[in-house]
């Protein structure tokens, strides 16, 4: 079985943040940090080469696959800023209808921008994600 390739890591957030080409992305990210480490009460960790982290939970498939993963993080990518939000978006509809521009895939919040979105609602996103997630953490 292949061995997942993200995992944590004992790289700087702070100098990968620096590295962000794009100012208001890197802005966004500074932003999105302090929120989930607020919400989260974690400190933000690397994951791979281009996830921020915060805190770990464990995961275990049918198939017996298994790994740990951040219980919330986000990335700066090229095209967006990618929110990982493990429990899926179906379970939060009120939250979704409220939040603002957005795309989705299973456990993905694509955001153009900051801007794009109601902080307030992305918050209590973050927060009701966590809160699915408790019983997974470690």
């Amino acid at each position: 079985m292949a061995e997942l390739k993200t995992k944590r890591t004992k790289a700087s957030v702070k100098d990968f943040l620096a590295k962000v080409k794009d100012e208001r992305k890197r802005r966004d990210s500074q932003v999105l940090v302090r929120l989930m480490q607020q919400v989260s009460r974690a400190k933000p960790e690397m994951w791979g080469s281009s996830i921020i982290g915060f805190g770990t939970y464990h995961y275990k498939y049918a198939s017996g696959r298994e790994g740990d993963w951040p219980v919330v993080g986000f990335s700066p990518r090229a095209q967006n800023l990618t929110l990982y939000i493990m429990p899926g978006f179906e379970r939060f509809p009120d939250l979704m209808r409220k939040l603002g521009k957005y795309k989705t895939g299973k456990s993905c919040l694509y955001i153009n921008r900051l801007e794009d979105v109601d902080l307030p609602t992305l918050k209590k996103l973050v927060r009701a994600s966590l809160k699915v997630m408790s019983k997974y953490r470690i």
